[in-house]
């Protein structure tokens, strides 16, 4: 059953379109993220029990093209065709169809085309990376560039801002993977124009050391996980910690703010890694308890304190909900810290494999000719 739509959701349903499309494709690469304040935990409507905050990355994307026809009849169910990396792939049906229902309200043109959905990703699949962050991002700039073009008056900033809202009710998220290269999501008091239905772009002053990030992905374990973040998120409902959680977050929030104002790497470090080590504590604290962190996870991290005290850099870890782990560190440092990761740390990971990103901008259409 569809909930009462709020007032800010009302702001996203359409009342009509000017210009009728037959048919059509277009292309979008959205990007993944990585979190350095953690959302874990969310309530009805994929609304986040506490605001989160995120680097963009940018060789990490998703790549998804979307073909539409017009249905003669149109009808009442949904229409489509999905591709991953050339092949049907129908376990991901489930996730598209539901998708599909909840953004229906938004966009009423989906039940009028039959669609065909191809994706692909610019890294493996089950490595880690939050694919379905930078695939729900895509799909729903594919939509909302064909809902645009049925409402060419429509703003760019509008059409962003309603991808991040769509993306959001695919997964949470995916808001954060519309736009770079610090994005906010979740209603904060300090935090103006925040909302717990879309991502923003980070309102106040970032420091010149935080532009230009690097992450470098250690694949500690490519099998798919034994408990999934759907699940995980909803363990924390009940859970006995919860409310120490949600108000962390809040508090870590803002002590960023002075920390990306001025530079101070030494309080970044401290934030990034503490919020990393509580979302895995919420884990083994839930009920049922799990373990999403593996030997070697563990082997790295402690790799990480020791180089980090001996060299005196600037290089700290992330985990997302899995044993991969995110070393993040300033451009200055990144000709030391890479002869580090190959000389200490592929070693701790599956078959040596690694990718290095960094900070992204947000995503991109891709123009291509089609026959």
């Amino acid at each position: 059953m569809q909930n009462k739509i709020s007032v800010v959701e009302n702001d996203f349903v359409p009342t009509g379109y000017a210009v009728q499309r037959e048919r059509g494709t277009v292309t979008w690469k959205a990007p993944s993220n990585i979190a350095l304040v953690k959302y874990w935990g969310k309530k009805e409507n994929q609304i986040p029990a506490n605001p989160s905050l995120s680097f963009t990355l940018d060789a990490c994307n998703t790549t998804t093209t979307l073909s539409f026809i017009k249905r003669e009849n149109g009808g009442t169910d949904f229409s489509f065709d999905l591709f991953f990396e050339g092949k049907a792939k129908e376990d991901f049906r489930p996730k598209i169809e539901l998708f599909f229902s909840r953004a229906k309200p938004y966009l009423p043109f989906l039940t009028d085309y039959h669609f065909k959905i191809e994706t692909s990703n610019s890294f493996p699949h089950s490595s880690g990376i939050a694919s379905s962050a930078s695939g729900m991002a895509a799909l729903s700039l594919c939509f909302m560039d064909l809902e645009k073009q049925l409402n060419p008056d429509m703003d760019t900033d509008f059409m962003l801002q309603k991808a991040s809202f769509l993306a959001r009710l695919g997964s949470g998220s995916a808001c954060r993977s519309i736009q770079g290269d610090l994005i906010q999501w979740g209603t904060h008091s300090e935090i103006p124009g925040s909302s717990n239905h879309y991502g923003i772009h980070y309102p106040f002053k970032v420091h010149e050391v935080f532009k230009n990030y690097h992450d470098t992905i250690l694949l500690v374990d490519k099998g798919k996980k034994q408990v999934s973040s759907s699940v995980g998120h909803n363990l924390m409902h009940g859970h006995p910690y919860a409310d120490n959680r949600f108000e962390q977050a809040h508090e870590n929030i803002s002590r960023l703010k002075p920390v990306f104002a001025e530079g101070n790497l030494k309080e970044f470090i401290n934030i990034v890694e503490s919020e990393a080590l509580t979302l895995h504590a919420m884990m083994m604290t839930s009920v049922p308890y799990f373990v999403l962190m593996k030997p070697n996870t563990l082997e790295i991290i402690n790799t990480i304190w020791e180089f980090r005290k001996e060299s005196n850099t600037n290089l700290c870890f992330t985990l997302d909900a899995g044993a991969n782990v995110h070393v993040l560190y300033p451009e200055f440092e990144k000709e030391k810290v890479h002869q580090f990761i190959k000389n200490e740390l592929i070693v701790f990971c599956e078959k040596e494999q690694y990718i290095c990103d960094r900070i992204g901008f947000g995503a991109k259409k891709i123009n291509i000719a089609y026959k």
